[in-house]
């Protein structure tokens, strides 16, 4: 049983949560300080501090200014792409913001309103966010470059007055031409906001016609604004989850409960305090990047970096360890996609040997499951603590985690330790019921979930309890399957639909992918099932090998067959290897499972238009078609 800080912390958490976050809540300046903090009078549908009032900007930014930090940095924007790496103190953060908060305001928008934001990795897509939250608008980030379909669904669900653009994203090889995308959108849209804002980018200009606005013109003529105090309860922002078909599924963050658990959770789970460097290598499109690029590093008035390109593989496998040097970064967070692909462009860990990483102190790696294998690899290789941490977009920050700010725990290989104060995690049978430690099961989030986690749906309350509340009463459905240890650690396993059933057995590929991870020759994998006559599924591992390895394909199946009879047990029926040039994959990096099962099976599947490479999805269709 574990014993100390952490513990008391979640007993606490679990036994009087109006008293816990009350206290958290002072970490927060607020207008007016709430004096309900838990607000449960309308059950299932929980809310945080709905009686305070605050404003998000001024949380990020202005408090930080009048406290004396004006001068520190608080954003550096490194783009390999263009060459440039540009730093902005909080002061001219700040003042940045207040301009094109009265932007907007001079193109109507008011607190309520929403804007979307379709932009690439530049300091101005969080200028956009924040000068949103300045005015009390709700933003919705899109990810650059998403297709007009799926663009215009967004739009259509969100109805924003005012869209925020630019004339382009880069790629390494390209130029993503992003006005084309957004006037098809439009085009196919129901809804038609009123103006769009584009920043000229010098690598290409285009022309602005019809509600086009330039950038830098409508930034003369505005003049900065103060912030706007809105209820706790009001929405922050919309984030629609990726890769959704039909209406969009548009995760709702409120402002209140959102600025208390970031500012907990930088210095609790990930030991950052004001004036520290902090890295998320992610982008601003997903939850991490709103969460860990943008709010929660200027909450806790540490120095966030955004990076513009992809720091695996481009120009070398040392440009992550050479931004740390560079910026003295003490935390990084990624995915462990990030890690296996440097792994497999420098299986020895020479690059790592080339720069100064004394600042370093903690790799954090979260999206997807942290293979045993690739957290070995980066513990011995970078020889400081790899912090795996599981959380959804729904969640907004982490489920579960290793606390290293409030109380380090040992770390366990396969797990991202123990559920942070505020989620009650319980793994339950189909019928609802606790399953015993060390069996698989759903995992479950027993309500209420603490601040910061998703109210409701945009515009759907009904849709929200029917997919995540009416499944288990009185918890949240996280969709994801595994089970807890002894100790209380949870283990993730994958998406409840990643569980097969081989001859009446329910087997986990995420357990078998972990087992075929840790061949020396495999740099990633993935584990489907197939359609079998006899046994119903049988599994079949899709791996790609380290860079420089030749091995006989026959002999690496031979060899984790051998593995998997051993570490699962010939129930598995375990007999198919075939190695592959590369996984498809979103270009957050997370493995597109469903979609080679969907190809499998049989199932026509449309493309994800956020897939990085749709040409392995061809590579690898026959041989996902043939069992």
């Amino acid at each position: 049983m574990l014993m100390g800080r952490y513990a008391e912390a979640y007993s606490r958490s679990n036994s009087d949560p109006a008293g816990f976050w009350g206290e958290a809540a002072e970490l927060v300046h607020w207008d007016k300080k709430p004096t309900i903090i838990l607000d449960d009078s309308n059950v299932p549908l929980y809310r945080w501090f709905s009686d305070g009032t605050l404003n998000t900007c001024f949380n990020a930014l202005d408090r930080h200014v009048i406290l004396g930090r004006g001068e520190q940095v608080a954003l550096i924007h490194e783009s390999p792409l263009t060459g440039t790496s540009t730093e902005f103190t909080y002061a001219e953060l700040l003042e940045k913001v207040a301009h094109f908060a009265g932007v907007l305001y001079n193109l109507g928008v008011v607190a309520g309103d929403r804007v979307v934001i379709y932009m690439p990795m530049v300091p101005e897509a969080m200028i956009a966010m924040l000068a949103c939250a300045r005015l009390g608008a709700v933003h919705s980030v899109v990810f650059g470059g998403f297709a007009p379909a799926e663009l215009a669904a967004r739009i259509d669900d969100a109805t924003p007055k005012v869209i925020v653009t630019a004339s382009c994203g880069l790629e390494p090889s390209r130029i993503v031409e992003y006005k084309p995308m957004l006037d098809e959108a439009l085009t196919l849209a129901e809804h038609k906001p009123d103006y769009q804002v584009l920043l000229q980018r010098k690598q290409h200009q285009v022309e602005l016609d019809g509600n086009y606005l330039d950038w830098h013109q409508v930034l003369k003529a505005s003049q900065p604004v103060t912030c706007t105090s809105v209820k706790a309860t009001d929405p922050l922002y919309i984030l629609y989850t990726s890769g959704t078909t039909g209406k969009p599924k548009g995760i709702v963050r409120d402002n209140g409960g959102h600025a208390v658990a970031l500012t907990w959770s930088m210095k609790n789970v990930y030991n950052i305090d004001a004036g520290d460097v902090w890295w998320s290598a992610s982008d601003v499109g997903w939850v991490v990047g709103h969460s860990y690029i943008v709010y929660a590093p200027l909450f806790a008035g540490a120095t966030t970096i955004m990076y513009e390109g992809k720091p695996v593989g481009t120009p070398d496998a040392g440009a992550f360890w050479r931004t740390i040097e560079k910026y003295k970064v003490k935390g990084l967070f990624t995915a462990p996609t990030a890690i296996r692909a440097i792994k497999k462009e420098d299986p020895a860990g020479e690059w790592i040997g080339k720069f100064d990483l004394s600042s370093f102190e903690n790799l954090f790696l979260a999206g997807e499951r942290l293979d045993p294998d690739t957290y070995h690899w980066a513990t011995d290789k970078l020889g400081v603590p790899v912090i795996d941490n599981w959380w959804q977009t729904e969640t907004g920050w982490p489920i579960a985690a290793n606390m290293r700010g409030l109380e380090p725990l040992p770390i366990k290989p396969g797990s991202p330790s123990v559920p942070v104060p505020g989620y009650i995690v319980e793994v339950l049978d189909e019928h609802g019921h606790n399953v015993e430690p060390g069996h698989d099961g759903n995992i479950a989030i027993k309500l209420p979930m603490p601040p910061g986690t998703l109210p409701t749906l945009w515009g759907d309350d009904e849709r929200y309890k029917d997919g995540y509340l009416n499944v288990f009463p009185g918890y949240y459905a996280s969709g994801d399957g595994g089970y807890l240890d002894e100790d209380g650690y949870v283990y993730v396993m994958g998406r409840t639909d990643d569980v097969i059933n081989v001859a009446g057995h329910r087997l986990s590929t995420g357990s078998m992918e972990a087992v075929v991870a840790s061949h020396v020759a495999v740099a990633e994998c993935a584990v489907i099932g197939v359609a079998d006559e006899i046994k119903g599924q049988l599994p079949k591992a899709f791996v790609v090998l380290k860079s420089g390895i030749n091995i006989d394909p026959t002999v690496l199946q031979d060899e984790i067959v051998a593995m998997m009879r051993h570490e699962i047990g010939p129930v598995a029926a375990f007999h198919h290897v075939i190695v592959v040039p590369g996984l498809p994959k979103t270009r957050s990096g997370k493995i597109l499972r469903k979609t080679m099962r969907g190809i499998a099976d049989g199932r026509v599947e449309p493309v994800p238009s956020t897939i990085e490479d749709a040409s392995i999805l061809e590579i690898l269709a026959p041989l996902l078609r043939t069992n």
